[in-house]
């Protein structure tokens, strides 16, 4: 199964861009009358017949329409500071929409190496992803942001979820609990989760105070010492295990 992606669409007809008409036409060699199947990006995948096959703005008829289709059965938000090397920020990112990623959030910490971020390549990338994985919605790529600043934003969300920081130092007060725990002792129902995972410094000790005192529960990922990239797939994967698997 082939995915193309497009955001325009009027009526029951859609017009690919001039990229994934190339594809379309020139690369997979479909025409006139052919069916394909079209995500919008957003979460509905269309199955189309091809009206023209012109390799600069192909347009289809919209036949059937799938709401939700290749979704997962929760919402989750990483929030994740970039690090030093791109390449792997980008490589967590490829990994985390095949499996299963809602919204990615680049959250600056005080012990960050890197101060400035990008999206335009990441978003490329998670577009790539999202049609390689069979979905029919692309992941948001959020503006930077600092820890702190992040940690109060969701203090003021009427409906947070379930919200936890992979920290990697114990803290009498606040004692860590496996991801995996905190995961299954989430309330029933409850199927909204956001992740922090720090740089590569970890967060400072004011950052890690500043979100336990706004709801966020300390987790480990195991006893091993992992990347930040390593560290943000794994949680990924948690979430992925606790509602799909």
């Amino acid at each position: 199964m082939e995915i193309f992606i497009s955001g325009q669409i009027d009526g029951n007809i859609l017009t690919l861009s001039e990229e994934e008409s190339k594809h379309c036409i020139r690369v997979l060699r479909h025409r006139k009358g052919d069916m394909i199947d079209v995500a919008d990006g957003r979460g509905t995948l269309y199955r189309c017949r091809l009206l023209s096959d012109s390799p600069s703005a192909a347009t289809a008829e919209i036949m059937e329409k799938h709401e939700g289709w290749g979704g997962h059965p929760y919402e989750l938000t990483m929030a994740v500071c970039p690090t030093k090397n791109m390449d792997r920020y980008e490589w967590f990112a490829e990994k985390a929409c095949e499996i299963g990623v809602d919204r990615i959030v680049p959250v600056m910490g005080e012990h960050s190496e890197r101060r400035i971020f990008k999206p335009a390549r990441m978003e490329r990338i998670l577009v790539s992803a999202m049609k390689q994985s069979l979905k029919s919605r692309c992941p948001e790529v959020a503006d930077a942001v600092s820890v702190k600043d992040f940690i109060r934003l969701s203090a003021q969300e009427d409906n947070a979820g379930l919200k936890l920081m992979a920290y990697c130092f114990e803290d009498e007060d606040h004692p860590r609990i496996s991801i995996k725990e905190a995961l299954q002792s989430a309330p029933s129902g409850c199927n909204k989760i956001t992740v922090l995972i720090g740089p590569e410094g970890d967060f400072s000790k004011e950052e890690a105070a500043l979100a336990m005192e706004n709801g966020f529960i300390p987790v480990h990922l195991g006893p091993s010492r992992l990347r930040t990239e390593t560290a943000a797939l794994t949680a990924v994967a948690c979430v992925y295990e606790r509602f799909v698997m």
